[in-house]
C-alpha cells in the first residue's frame, strides 16, 4: 500500500518496546496516525497506555515476548540491551523529517516549553503535532497527530538529540545531567552546538530576559520557558501579541508543580524534578506563596546522586523539612554505598539543624512528611521515579 502526505507512514508494521513510557507512547500514537500498523510491549501498566487506540495491541508482562516476525522494532532507551531492535531515537527523527518541526532541548524545562508551544499553536487554530514527555490535560494527553507544525523534545541523555533535523531548534540551557554518557559539561555543550550548527534557526533562550506576563504556571523558570516559547512560536510566523494572548492561558503539564489536592488547611504538589536546578526552581516557585514547604524527595539514578549529592542538598536546603528516600534505580545497577542516605547526610552539612530524615520507601516518606505538616505548609512531593504515587499518600494520611 502506497503512503500519503497525511498518513506518510502507511504500510509500515512497528513493535515498541517500552510503549508505555511517556515518550514511546508518544511515538505510537503518532505513528498509528500516519498509517502505521502499531503495537507493543511493556512491563507494567501506565496512564499513557489509556491515549492509545484501541487497535494498538499491547502487551503487558514482566519479560518482552518475541516481536512479531517482519516488523520493525523499536526500544526505549530503559530496555537497551534487553530487546533487539533499532533505538527509539530513530524512529524520532523519521517523524521529525516528516513534518516541519521544532524541537526543544536543554537540560530542563524541556516538557514545560513544548508543551507551551504546542499548546499556543493549538489555540491559534494551528493543529499542530507534538510528542511531549508529560500529559498535558489542556491537550488532552502527551501526542497528537494534527496537519501543522510538530512540537518535540529532543534528548540529550543518549545523544539522540544530534540526529534530529528540525526547522526550528530551541536550547533552552546545558547543564550536566546524564554522568554515565558525559564526562563534562563541556562535552554537553560540543553536543549541543554541533547539533544547532544543522538547524536553519535557532532560539536560545539563555539570551531571553523572562516574560513579565501573568502567568498560570509559577515561578522564574516557567517566565523564561515561556520567553523561548514565544521566541520560537515568532520563527514559525505567529506574531508575538497572539502567542502572549494565548500563552497567558496554558495551565500546566502533569507533575510539573503538579497541585494533587488540599487537606486540613495543607497543600500538596507534585513534580517530575530530578536534577539540582530543577529542585532549587521549583522550591522558589513554591516559595512565591509563603508558608512553610515541606518536601519529599525521591532520587533518581545512583550515578546522578553520587556525582550531585552537593548540589542535590544545596538545593533542598531551600525547603523548611525535607524527607530523602531511597534510590529508583532505573536503568542503572546499584553503587556500592550509594543511596539517599548521602544527600540527608550532606544536607546536615549544609543546614546543621534543619529536620531531616531518610526513609528507604516511599510509603514511609510520606507518613513521616505528613505527620510534621500543619495548616498553611505547602507539601512537595519530586522526583522521577514512583514518588507520584506519595501525594495520595499524603493527602491520605491528612485527611
Amino acid at each position: 500500500m502506497s503512503s500519503s502526505s497525511s498518513q506518510p507512514l502507511t504500510g509500515r508494521r512497528i513493535w515498541i518496546a517500552g510503549i508505555g513510557g511517556a515518550g514511546m507512547s508518544a511515538y505510537a500514537v503518532v505513528a498509528h496516525a500516519w498509517g502505521a500498523e502499531v503495537a507493543g510491549w511493556d512491563r507494567v501498566d501506565t496512564p499513557y497506555l489509556a491515549h492509545l487506540d484501541a487497535d494498538i495491541e499491547v502487551t503487558i508482562a514482566p519479560e518482552p515476548p518475541a516481536p512479531p516476525k517482519g516488523w520493525e522494532v523499536f526500544v526505549s532507551t530503559a530496555f537497551t540491551g534487553k530487546v533487539e531492535g533499532r533505538p527509539r531515537a530513530e524512529l524520532l527523527a523519521e517523524l521529525v523529517s516528516l513534518r516541519r518541526s521544532i524541537v526543544v532541548a536543554g537540560a530542563h524545562g524541556k516538557t514545560t516549553t513544548s508543551a507551551m508551544i504546542a499548546f499556543c499553536l493549538d489555540r491559534l487554530g494551528l493543529d499542530p503535532t507534538f510528542l511531549i514527555g508529560g500529559d498535558v490535560a489542556q491537550l488532552g494527553g502527551n501526542a497528537r497527530a494534527g496537519e501543522g507544525w510538530l512540537v518535540v523534545e529532543g534528548d540529550e541523555s543518549d545523544r539522540s538529540v544530534e540526529s534530529l533535523r528540525p526547522e526550528v531548534a530551541v536550547l533552552l540551557n546545558v547543564d550536566l545531567d546524564h554522568h554515565t554518557t558525559f564526562g563534562s559539561r563541556a562535552e554537553v555543550v560540543d553536543l549541543f552546538e554541533r547539533w544547532l550548527a544543522t538547524v536553519p534557526h535557532v532560539v536560545r533562550a539563555e539570551e531571553l530576559d523572562p516574560v513579565e506576563l501573568e502567568l498560570a504556571v509559577p515561578g522564574e523558570h516557567n517566565r523564561r520557558n515561556a520567553a523561548a516559547a514565544i521566541a520560537a512560536l515568532e520563527l514559525t510566523g505567529v506574531e508575538r501579541a497572539e502567542a502572549e494572548r494565548a500563552i497567558v492561558e496554558f495551565t500546566g503539564v502533569g507533575r510539573r508543580l503538579e497541585r494533587r489536592g488540599d487537606a486540613a488547611g495543607i497543600s500538596v504538589l507534585d513534580s517530575y524534578a530530578h536534577h539540582p536546578a530543577e529542585l532549587a526552581a521549583d522550591l522558589a516557585a513554591v516559595r512565591e506563596d509563603g508558608g512553610r514547604v515541606l518536601a519529599l524527595f525521591q532520587p533518581h539514578l545512583y550515578s546522578r546522586t553520587l556525582h550531585l549529592k552537593h548540589e542535590f542538598a544545596v538545593a533542598l536546603s531551600g525547603a523548611d523539612a525535607v524527607c530523602v528516600t531511597d534510590i529508583y534505580p532505573a536503568r542503572e545497577e546499584p553503587l556500592p554505598g550509594v543511596s539517599g542516605r548521602l544527600i540527608v547526610e550532606e544536607l546536615a552539612q549544609v543546614r546543621p539543624g534543619m529536620r531531616l530524615a531518610f526513609m528507604p520507601s516511599v510509603e514511609e516518606g510520606a507518613r513521616i512528611v505528613a505527620s510534621w505538616a500543619r495548616s498553611g505548609d505547602t507539601v512537595l512531593t519530586l522526583g522521577a521515579g514512583d514518588v507520584d504515587r506519595a501525594a495520595s499518600l499524603i493527602l491520605g494520611a491528612l485527611a
